[in-house]
């Protein structure tokens, strides 16, 4: 059974260098910086660029969401952006949700961040939301994240032939789940 008040509480999740907050008007400005970020929209596939306006409506809304949930990456210790991540897609009747997450490529990729974000946030949507099964899309050329997937007990259950075309090039996108059963904590 799915507990939807954890999906509107928006927790505050803290680990060892990450914090994960909700996602509020005061993350706005690194937000919209992250979504200019060239090798950001490559990794997450974003052809087109947002707006201010459309990364100020998005940041400002996420708190009213009951259906969704999504969560600023800061630093633990200085409370610096460092990116964003979202379980959406809930499906009450199968206990399960996407997931995604786009650290900012400014210094922050290749620290473990990304991994302990993953870890904090399959933790509360196991056993807090009640998920049984969280999947996820991630190009196949991202070998790095599929690495920390891999660590966090996700597993490739399909490929998308050809999802993405990116400068003349076209990259498959691989389907990823994890399990309640086969989430591997920090």
């Amino acid at each position: 059974m799915i507990n939807t008040s954890a999906l509107r509480e928006k927790p505050t999740l803290t680990g060892e260098r990450v914090r994960l907050v909700p996602l509020a008007p005061e993350h706005t400005d690194a937000y919209f910086a992250a979504g200019l970020d060239e090798e950001v929209r490559r990794l997450t596939g974003t052809h087109r660029q947002i707006t201010y306006a459309e990364a100020r409506e998005w940041c400002e809304t996420r708190a009213d969401r009951a259906d969704r949930l999504d969560l600023a990456i800061t630093d633990a210790a200085n409370g610096r952006y460092l990116g964003e991540l979202s379980l959406y897609g809930v499906a009450s009747e199968n206990e399960s949700a996407g997931y995604r997450i786009a650290l900012s490529a400014i210094g922050f990729t290749g620290q473990g961040l990304g991994r302990e974000a993953t870890q904090l946030v399959l933790e509360y949507a196991f056993e807090k939301v009640g998920l049984h099964r969280v999947w996820l899309y991630v190009y196949a050329f991202n070998m790095r994240a599929i690495a920390v997937y891999r660590s966090c007990g996700f597993s490739v259950e399909g490929r998308l032939r050809d999802a993405l075309l990116w400068e003349g090039r076209r990259h498959d996108a691989l389907l990823m789940a994890v399990l309640r059963t086969g989430f591997r904590a920090g």
